[in-house]
């Protein structure tokens, strides 16, 4: 599959994984309540795993799954430190979002979650593609 029909192809699924989050938000209500607490994280770590996978086409599918991961950890980590600075971009939508506000454990069981099936729906996508860059 050549790298400018994947890029797109993460790219759409980023932008499938960031309306499918602000969804599960902003309609959790809605939602079974199991499906409502840990979507949102799962969906943020699939779009991180797309990001780099649109980046770096070319890397192994286990690279950008721990890449992703890793970043994802980072993000949760820094949720420890709590500088006033910090915690002002925190409180902004963009920044929430983005940097999370408290440090919670099961989060990055949530993370694993969203990167382990990203990865899988990547390596179903291209075995049907005829790729065998996994």
């Amino acid at each position: 599959m050549p790298q400018t029909r994947r890029r797109i192809g993460y790219a759409l699924s980023m932008l499938g994984a960031i309306v499918l989050g602000l969804a599960s938000r902003r309609f959790a209500d809605q939602l079974p309540p199991w499906l409502a607490e840990h979507a949102g994280d799962a969906l943020w770590a699939a779009m991180i795993y797309c990001g780099c996978r649109l980046l770096r086409p070319g890397r192994r599918i286990r690279f950008a799954g721990a890449v992703s991961f890793l970043f994802c950890c980072a993000i949760e980590c820094s949720q420890l430190y709590q500088a006033d600075w910090l915690n002002d971009i925190r409180h902004t939508t963009i920044g929430g979002l983005v940097l999370g506000e408290g440090f919670l454990a099961v989060d990055l069981a949530r993370y694993a979650a969203g990167i382990g099936s990203a990865m899988l729906a990547d390596m179903a996508a291209l075995h049907a593609a005829g790729s065998n860059r996994t």
